[in-house]
């Protein structure tokens, strides 16, 4: 069978959301001197009071017969909000897709900065466990990297780096979880093939110690304690609280030793 395309699968998702709800939303009243404002008003309301589909009908009504109005582009953004509010993969799908249209249509709305954040966390909501399948958190690594380069003074940009730097935990905390399984089976190559790359791609990592001090521990198992040394030395040099500290402290003192033995600069 031929793949489905993306437009046809979001059609269909929003076809099986709409088959499941129920209405609410009502026309604006005839006669009503600015029925977009209306509906807009309506919408917000149902948003705030987390109504999702009655709130998604009143903006949908605004989008599709009011093109025109300023009130759209914010409706759109409302859109979005509650398909993400409902919370199921299958809103997530659409919810993402309206930000993402948002951002074709408003590039360079005010508002712009906010669809992008919620592009993120659109995705950053959908981050498994580090033991899982991290499609989603790295997907939520690339929007929010966007966003915090692209909108660096926009009101929820602190927010926006900090979800960035738990979802960068989230994909550091799978990589170390492999290392350090290698590194307790003794297959010390695979441990440093994990280890390493994770400090030198996020040096800032949450769980950096541990990272450290499974890394140098390998180094040194497989006859490098010249490698392993500076690792052990930034342990204690960045951390001032570590379950590592006691132990990387014990290491720097023998391997100082060992490689003074040697005749290697320490």
């Amino acid at each position: 069978m031929a793949r489905m395309s993306r437009a046809a699968a979001l059609a269909l998702v929003a076809l099986w959301i709409a088959a499941c709800a129920t209405g609410g939303a009502k026309k604006p009243p005839t006669g009503t001197p600015e029925p977009d404002k209306f509906l807009f008003e309506r919408g917000t309301e149902a948003l705030n009071n987390k109504r999702w589909i009655v709130a998604r009908e009143y903006f949908r009504q605004l989008v599709d017969s009011y093109p025109q109005s300023p009130f759209r582009a914010d409706a759109k953004l409302g859109i979005g909000d509650s398909y993400l509010g409902d919370g199921s993969a299958e809103s997530f799908v659409l919810g993402i897709n309206e930000f993402r249209e948002f951002l074709a249509f408003y590039p360079t709305h005010e508002r712009a900065y906010y669809a992008q954040f919620k592009l993120g966390m659109a995705h950053f909501y959908q981050m498994r466990a580090p033991a899982r399948d991290q499609t989603e958190t790295r997907d939520a690594v690339r929007e929010l990297t966007v966003f915090v380069e692209r909108y660096p003074n926009s009101p929820v940009t602190e927010e926006g780096r900090q979800r960035l730097r738990e979802a960068k935990d989230r994909l550091g905390d799978s990589e170390f979880a492999v290392g350090q399984q290698y590194y307790r089976m003794k297959y010390y190559p695979g441990a440093i093939g994990r280890l390493k790359p994770l400090v030198d791609s996020d040096p800032q990592y949450s769980n950096r110690d541990a990272v450290y001090y499974y890394l140098a521990e390998s180094l040194v198992a497989v006859q490098k304690p010249a490698e392993a040394l500076p690792l052990f030395e930034r342990l204690v040099k960045e951390f001032e609280q570590s379950e590592y500290l006691e132990r990387a402290r014990r290491r720097i003192d023998e391997l100082q030793a060992t490689l003074k033995a040697k005749g290697s600069p320490s």
